[in-house]
Order: structure tokens, then C-alpha cells, then sequence
């Protein structure tokens, strides 16, 4: 995800947080420093910690439900409205989907439950009104918020867990691209909801959670489309056959002439039997050009060898290694290893759209 960066590995799963998390970090901290001084503002920091660490739990739990299921969870990316477990693929069965949406709020409630049952603290959902009041006590709030995190994340709709559970049932009964349309739908009423109650109320915490809730329902229909359209179609049918190549020893100005001359934003790096090396893409070739001191060779700043399908792939094996492994293109080979096309994400959506088959 975007504006996300790594800050450590967790039972095989990348943690990654989003830049937009700091910014509900600042803002419960300032106010505790506003009202209540240094103390305050050191006891929300532990607050904090503490917060992001019932964050992750509750994506782990998914992940590890998932892992039961045989599938891996690439990364967890915590954002303002709790955060979000990338599984590198869905269940298809509704009740593994099911299971694994639920295992996130379960992990919340087990807190909860511990916290005011272990305890012995008297934790009201009407403490998330006083979260930045240094009055209360940081158990009883930490309490509340893993109880609203688990109430939140159970509306029926994309992308709280309960919208997944919501599509998990629907597609018991019509298509999974259907039941997704109406889940995602509903993410994005709730998305205005909150957009009003946050202008209305003048919270920008509001405001940024109902961006996210809105682009990621969109986003999740989307891509349950596109797969279910993929599913029909073979890796040779969306590959681009028409294409420059570079050598890992060309210099960098005969990629800059290549740039010129193509609309390519990916040029295939292959040996000398044609098989791919690596993938060298704008962005990394102006970045060299800029620096202070260029570099002189392709392979200097090339990225390593693509991941590959073959030529009667799967459509969808395509896209599992563009979003799995956040490619910049997928080589498509023949027998020999040699590549004849590749796959990035632009040209499978004009496919897409062009074939009439997204929608």
C-alpha cells in the first residue's frame, strides 16, 4: 500500500504502518498534553504503544485463521481505522471466509475480557468519549477501544470484517462478485455517513476514516471483478507481445533512447537466450539519471528477475504474482524459458475493458 512503510517482521508477515496512523497518534496526544501537561502526555504514549499492539493482534488474528486455510498474510498495514492483513488470497469457502473474518474482533473481545474481568476494571463503551482525558485510567480506556474495535469492525459492510462476513453469507446464495457489490455498497453508504457526521461535527478523524472505507470498498469490488472475469481468460491473452528489451550491460543512455522511443514504462532486462534477468522501470531510470553520481549499467539499477507464468497460465496466476509480490510485471515464458510477452497491471485492465468483461 502506498504511503505505508516496514517497521519489522511478525510470524512471517510484514508490519507496515500507513503515514494517516500518526496523524490519530497526534491528535489523541495533543489533546492529552493540552489538558493535562507532560504527565498526561507520557502516559498516552504508553497508551499508544499499547493501542498498536492490540492493532496487531486483531490482524493477526485474521492472518493466523488464514494460515490455517493455507494462506499467507505478505504484510499488515495498520491505519486509522484499525489496519489491514493483505492475505495473498481470499477463502473461497463463505464459512473459511467467514471464520477468518471473525477472528479478528474475536482477538478484541478476548482483550476486553481480559482487561475488565482479569482486572477487575469497570471499562464503559462511554469511556471512547474521554480517550484523551488523562483522568481515566489507561486500562479502562484501552479496555473501551478494543471493545469498539471489535463492535466497529462488525457493521455489515466493506471493509469492516463484519462486511466480509456479510458477502461470505450473501454468496451463499448468488454470485461472489454480486454479494460483493451489495457488501462494498453498503461500505460505501457508511463511508457518507461518516463523511457528514464528520463535517458536520468538524472531526477530521471522521473525515479521513470515511476516505478509507470508501476507496477500500471500491477498490475490494473491483478486484473481486477483475478475477472473476480473469478466471475465463489465459496469460497469453493479456500479454503485451510488442516490446524493447535491454541487456544488463547496456548503458544507461541507450535505456534513456528506449524511453524516448517507446511508450514502455517497464523494459524487460533478459540474458543472452532471451530469458529475463530483471525488470527496469521509469521511475528507477530517472532516479539514476538524477543522482549525483549516475550509475554507468542497466544492472546497477534493474530490479531482480520477475516472477514468470507460462505462456496457458491462468489469467488469475498472473495477477497473484503482480499483487503478491507488488511486481512491476510478470514474465510470460515458453517452454525454454524464454520470455515472449509480459503482464503488468495497465494492460489488464484495458483488456478488461476492451473485452467488455469488466463490470
Amino acid at each position: 500500500m502506498t504511503w505505508s512503510f516496514p517497521i519489522g517482521r511478525l510470524f512471517g508477515s510484514e508490519l507496515r504502518v500507513h503515514a494517516t496512523f500518526f496523524l490519530l497518534l497526534l491528535w489523541v496526544g495533543a489533546v492529552a498534553y493540552a489538558e493535562g501537561g507532560p504527565a498526561a502526555a507520557v502516559e498516552n504514549v504508553l497508551f499508544i504503544v499499547a493501542l498498536f499492539a492490540c492493532v496487531v493482534a486483531h490482524e493477526f488474528g485474521h492472518a493466523l485463521t488464514a494460515r490455517r486455510y493455507g494462506i499467507r498474510t505478505p504484510d499488515i498495514t495498520l491505519l486509522p481505522i484499525g489496519g489491514m492483513a493483505r492475505l495473498e488470497r481470499l477463502p473461497e469457502k463463505p464459512l473459511r471466509e467467514i471464520a477468518v473474518a471473525l477472528a479478528g474482533p474475536a482477538v478484541n473481545v478476548a482483550i476486553w475480557a481480559a482487561l475488565t474481568l482479569i482486572t477487575g476494571v469497570q471499562s464503559q463503551i462511554d469511556a471512547l468519549g474521554a480517550i484523551e482525558d488523562p483522568g481515566v485510567g489507561i486500562v479502562e480506556r484501552l479496555a473501551a477501544v478494543n471493545l469498539f474495535l471489535a463492535l466497529f469492525n462488525l457493521l455489515p459492510a466493506f471493509p469492516m470484517d463484519g462486511g466480509r462476513v456479510l458477502r461470505a453469507v450473501l454468496a451463499m446464495g448468488m454470485s461472489r462478485v454480486k454479494a460483493t457489490r451489495v457488501a462494498a455498497g453498503a461500505g460505501q453508504v457508511l463511508a457518507f455517513l461518516f463523511g457528514f457526521l464528520g463535517l458536520t461535527g468538524g472531526n477530521p478523524i471522521l473525515l479521513l476514516i470515511a476516505v478509507f472505507i470508501f476507496m477500500a470498498a471500491a477498490a475490494e469490488r473491483s478486484d473481486v471483478a477483475l478475477r472473476a472475469a480473469a478466471r475465463s481468460l489465459r496469460a497469453r491473452d493479456a500479454m503485451i507481445t510488442s516490446f524493447e528489451s535491454l541487456r544488463r550491460d547496456d548503458s544507461l543512455q541507450a535505456a534513456s533512447n528506449a524511453l524516448i522511443r517507446t511508450t514502455q514504462h517497464e523494459f524487460p532486462v533478459l540474458d543472452a537466450g532471451g530469458r529475463p534477468e530483471g525488470v527496469l522501470t521509469r521511475g528507477a531510470l530517472f532516479t539514476a539519471l538524477n543522482s549525483a553520481q549516475p550509475p554507468h549499467h542497466v544492472g546497477e539499477i534493474m530490479a531482480g528477475p520477475p516472477p514468470s507464468v507460462a505462456l496457458t497460465a491462468p489469467l488469475d496466476a498472473a495477477l497473484d504474482a503482480l499483487f503478491q509480490e507488488t511486481a512491476a510485471a510478470v514474465a510470460v515464458v515458453a517452454r525454454d524459458g524464454r520470455m515472449v510477452g509480459y503482464i503488468t497491471r495497465e494492460n489488464i485492465g484495458e483488456l478488461m475493458v476492451v473485452s467488455g468483461q469488466e463490470r
